[in-house]
């Protein structure tokens, strides 16, 4: 069985790199720890490399909970995550909570967490109380963009300052009614819906444009066939518009196909602007005008922050959020 030292040898470094590439200690340039992997795995190291986070009480395995795991938009994450992992020889387990405060407490029990070294989780059920009872030993960041515990660390996107920017990009290109698709008409617990709401309200109050609350119109499901069918019976029986902000690009999909179904050009007779920045984005016609909200930023906190509980090296919680920017294609004008 191949030890420390061949690897070591083979590596053309030394042991104490090897040990730290092991270990998945951040201190080892990407270069030598992906030639290091690479003789690990040639030399079949992965039993001695299962052996020693078993007395070290490591796993070499995180979890990822999200709301659901077919969702385009997790997907794209996880294999961030799953990315940003491998050159630390760590593995990624995804889980689904269903968006309910009892999968995501699920995911937290004491029996799953033995399973993993740290917990990354998207919550969406869980209330700030729910989370306040948690054990703080728990390695763990949040993920979303509830208010939680200060405790906690917690890694959010900016999508307040996204709606903002989503907004302001439609105002800026000519439109005056600009409808809110997939928002909310009261604040409900502050969560993605609410702050992108808040944003397209602060734009308007920027440009100094009546913001008409009856273009606020939310949707039972953030789905591209619920939102194609909305829009559709919007054009006919609703509120009249000029260009639409779309509270994801999943919805935003769903719109560009009701208005094509309406017989509305885009960008021509009606712009829209989705947020999330998903890969099929560039590939609808035309391209869609989005908001990337910072998911590489995210993946990079989130990782350093829960490497930071398991060090044990994390005096205090960090809240981070994710700056945003508009990426520009065929939607708008």
């Amino acid at each position: 069985m191949a030890t420390l030292r061949d690897v070591a040898k083979v590596s053309g470094v030394s042991v104490m790199t090897v040990s730290n590439v092991v270990n998945g200690r951040p201190s080892v340039g990407e270069a030598t720890r992906q030639r290091v992997l690479e003789v690990i795995a040639e030399l079949g190291y992965e039993a001695n490399l299962t052996a020693r986070r078993l007395r070290a009480g490591r796993s070499g395995t995180l979890a990822l909970v999200v709301p659901r795991i077919d969702h385009p938009y997790f997907g794209e994450l996880a294999a961030r995550f799953t990315d940003a992992l491998r050159p630390t020889g760590r593995h990624l387990v995804l889980e689904q909570s269903g968006a309910s405060k009892e999968g995501e407490l699920g995911a937290l029990s004491q029996a799953r967490l033995q399973q993993y070294d740290g917990v990354l989780l998207s919550a969406v059920g869980l209330q700030f109380a729910d989370v306040d009872r948690l054990d703080g030993g728990v390695p763990l960041v949040l993920l979303g963009e509830k208010s939680m515990p200060p405790r906690f660390d917690h890694v959010s996107l900016g999508n307040r300052a996204g709606g903002r920017l989503a907004t302001a990009h439609l105002l800026a290109h000519g439109a005056r009614r600009v409808l809110m698709l997939g928002g909310t008409t009261a604040p409900t617990d502050g969560g993605m819906g609410d702050l992108r709401t808040q944003g397209w309200r602060d734009a308007h109050a920027d440009a100094g444009v009546p913001a008409d609350p009856a273009l606020v119109v939310p949707l039972a499901q953030l789905e591209m066939g619920w939102a194609r069918g909305v829009v559709r019976g919007l054009v006919t029986d609703g509120p009249a518009f000029d260009a639409v902000f779309a509270v994801t690009d999943q919805v935003a999909v769903g719109v560009l196909a009701g208005l094509r179904d309406a017989g509305l050009r885009v960008p021509e007779d009606v712009q829209v602007v989705g947020f999330d920045n998903l890969a099929v984005g560039e590939h609808v016609g035309p391209g869609l005008t989005t908001v990337d909200p910072g998911n590489d930023v995210l993946v990079e906190h989130a990782v350093r922050l829960l490497d930071r509980r398991l060090a044990g090296d994390a005096p205090e919680a960090e809240h981070v959020v994710t700056p945003v920017r508009l990426v520009e294609r065929g939607t708008t004008r």
